[in-house]
C-alpha cells in the first residue's frame, strides 16, 4: 500500500511538473509574440498606411535594404581598421573615439541619399522607400536574433519591451533623416533653409553620441534613456517635418 500510495504521488508530481513547464512555455511564447508584434506590425502599417503598397515599392525598400548592409559592411570594416577597440581604464568613457565613430554615420546619409537618387517619382515617395527598407534593415540585422533568442527565455526581462519600443523610435528617425537628406540635396532649396537643414542633419547624425554621453554623465536607467531617446527623436522630426511642409507647399 505504501509503494503504490508513494507511486500515485509521484505520477502526481510529475504530471504537476510538466503542466507547469508547459505553461511556462507558452508564457515564454506570448511575451515573445508580444515583443515581436510591438516591434515588427508598426513597420507593416505604415508600409500599408504610407501608399507604397499602391506604388509595389516593396522590391524598392528590399533595394534600400541591400543598400544598408553594403554600407553598414564598410562602416565596420572602416572602424575596425582605424578605430581600434578602446583600451581605457574601466568604466571610462572614451569622448573623442566614440565622437570620431559616430562621424563615420555620414555613411549613413550617404547611403539614403543614393537610394533617393535612384528611384523616380514625389519627394515624399522617395523619403518614404528609403526610410522603410533603412529601418526593416536594421531592425531585421540588429533585433531580430536578439529578440528570438532572449525574449523567448524562461526569464522575464524588460529588456526586449525596450528594444521593440527603440525598433519604432528608430523608424520615425530614420524618416526624418530621409527628410532632411532629401531637402538638404535639392538644388533649388532656399538660402534661408540651408542652416536649419544642415543643423538637423548635423543633430540627427550625432544624436547616438549625445545620448551616450547624456547616459554616462548623469547615469540614467534603461527607461529614462529611451524617454529622453524617444523626446529628442520626436522634437527632431517635428523639426524636420515643419521645415519639409513648408518647403513644399511655400513652392
Amino acid at each position: 500500500m505504501r509503494g503504490r500510495t508513494c507511486l500515485r504521488q509521484g505520477q502526481s508530481l510529475s504530471d504537476s511538473g510538466s503542466r507547469g513547464a508547459g505553461g511556462g512555455g507558452a508564457m515564454t511564447l506570448f511575451h515573445f509574440g508580444n515583443c515581436f508584434a510591438l516591434a515588427y506590425f508598426p513597420y507593416f502599417i505604415t508600409y500599408k498606411c504610407s501608399g507604397l503598397s499602391e506604388y509595389n515599392a516593396f522590391w524598392r525598400c528590399v533595394q534600400a535594404g541591400a543598400t544598408y548592409l553594403c554600407v553598414q559592411l564598410c562602416k565596420m570594416l572602416f572602424l575596425a581598421t582605424f578605430f581600434p577597440t578602446w583600451e581605457g581604464a574601466a568604466g571610462a568613457y572614451d569622448f573623442i573615439g566614440e565622437f570620431m565613430k559616430a562621424t563615420v554615420d555620414l555613411a549613413d546619409l550617404l547611403g539614403l541619399h543614393l537610394v533617393m537618387s535612384r528611384n523616380a517619382g514625389k519627394g515624399e515617395y522617395k523619403i518614404m522607400v528609403a526610410a522603410m527598407g533603412w529601418a526593416t534593415a536594421e531592425l531585421v540585422m540588429s533585433r531580430c536574433l536578439p529578440l528570438w533568442v532572449g525574449a523567448r527565455g524562461i526569464e522575464f526581462d524588460w529588456k526586449y519591451i525596450q528594444m521593440s519600443i527603440d525598433s519604432n523610435i528608430s523608424l520615425v528617425h530614420y524618416m526624418a533623416v530621409a527628410a532632411l537628406v532629401w531637402m538638404w540635396t535639392r538644388y533649388d532649396l532656399p538660402t534661408y533653409y540651408r542652416l536649419p537643414v544642415t543643423v538637423l542633419l548635423g543633430l540627427s547624425m550625432y544624436k547616438a553620441f549625445l545620448m551616450d554621453c547624456f547616459v554616462h554623465m548623469f547615469i540614467m536607467g534603461s527607461w529614462t534613456a529611451l524617454l529622453l531617446k524617444a523626446v529628442i527623436t520626436g522634437v527632431l522630426s517635428l523639426s524636420c517635418l515643419t521645415l519639409f511642409v513648408s518647403l513644399v507647399h511655400g513652392n
